[in-house]
């Protein structure tokens, strides 16, 4: 689909879900690349993982805006606020909005099925119908709605690697059916009122000041202290990881290429609206990323040099919600963006290690 160029220079821009992991290492890139405008960010700072890594990460982002010539607005606040959102978009005039948050994690889904329906349909819907009103009154309004959709979406689908045309309507989880349904909903509001947007399937994303719930973090903390780490499906799982930088390389671009407002041979909208996979595109087994971790941990000096790793491994079987594999086909983003995800696991992990061994958050607890 052709793009339209989107100058972010002097524009207003949402993030939602900043200070998350992606969310604020966003945030933090737009401050460091942009030479004027207003980037706002949006989180509720609730209690899934440990808030103070939320703080932390507002901090450093809190830090970066004083070296910026950006304005940067923290609210704290929930997407399930309708007041709320639509008076930041009456105050705020957004010219791009890019929707992070959301209620993550698999398993989590299972027993906490309101979250999900709240935050990441409610939420979402509240974000399409203030974008929809930005354009009232002739106004310009958004330029391009960016958002935050999984590989989750796939499903049980056994073909690999994942492609953004393959079937994914056999959902695993209530994540992954909100997940969808955002790409639904999107696609409903970009008919209907042309509203340019594109949805973005993450795959497996890490790095450092992640998120605490995510595997390679909380076998990290469990090896410092002694534990036993549980490796699921007896290690029988393939994972596309996909680096922090890449994630936020991949959201950057494709903020400033927004799809082509168009007419079909009808003279009606074509809805401008595209999905992209963003993941590393080489599958790494669950059993090698945990020994290069604990290799990485070693050389970091968080683990001694004569850790049993075998020792502090538990092979168990699968669990639900989780599928064997996950594969990403990024080739619609390298041809439409020029960007291909392309740091391997040993750099990624080694300054995952580097951060945790001398993080100022993971020391203050």
């Amino acid at each position: 689909m052709a793009k339209r160029h989107i100058e972010l220079d002097g524009k207003s821009i949402l993030v939602t879900g900043s200070p998350g992991f992606i969310g604020a290492n966003l945030v933090l890139r737009l401050l460091r690349e942009m030479n004027a405008g207003t980037v706002v960010s949006l989180d509720n700072m609730n209690a899934y993982y440990d808030v103070s890594l939320k703080e932390w990460r507002l901090r450093q982002i809190e830090k970066a805006a004083e070296r910026s010539p950006v304005r940067h607005v923290f609210i704290k606040g929930s997407l399930g606020d309708r007041t709320l959102i639509n008076s930041l978009f009456a105050e705020f005039r957004f010219d791009v909005v890019v929707n992070l948050a959301a209620q993550a994690g698999v398993r989590y889904s299972i027993d906490h099925p309101d979250t999900y329906i709240e935050s990441n349909v409610i939420g979402f819907y509240h974000i399409l119908e203030a974008c929809r009103h930005s354009y009232d009154g002739g106004a310009r309004g958004v330029e391009h709605l960016v958002y935050a959709s999984s590989s989750s979406v796939y499903g049980g689908n056994k073909k690999v690697p994942f492609s953004i045309e393959d079937k994914s309507d056999n959902p695993f989880s209530l994540y992954a059916a909100t997940k969808k349904s955002n790409e639904l909903f999107a696609h409903a509001y970009s008919r209907l009122y042309n509203i340019p947007s594109t949805g973005l399937r993450f795959f497996t994303v890490y790095g450092p000041a992640g998120r605490p719930d995510m595997f390679y973090y909380s076998a990290a903390k469990m090896l410092a202290e002694g534990g036993t780490i549980r490796i699921f499906n007896y290690g029988d799982m393939k994972r596309d990881f996909t680096y922090i930088d890449d994630i936020v390389e991949g959201v950057f671009r494709v903020m400033q290429g927004a799809p082509e407002k168009s007419c079909g041979p009808d003279r009606l909208p074509v809805p401008p609206y595209a999905v992209y996979n963003i993941g590393g595109g080489q599958p790494e087994q669950l059993l090698d990323f945990v020994s290069t971790l604990q290799e990485e941990l070693v050389r970091a000096g968080v683990l001694p040099p004569d850790y049993d790793f075998e020792g502090h491994r538990e092979l168990v079987g699968m669990q639900a919600g989780d599928v064997p594999v996950t594969f990403a086909d990024s080739t619609a983003l390298e041809a439409d963006y020029g960007f291909k995800p392309g740091t391997g696991i040993r750099e990624g992990l080694r300054a995952f290690a580097g951060w945790y061994a001398g993080c100022e958050f993971e020391a203050e607890k």
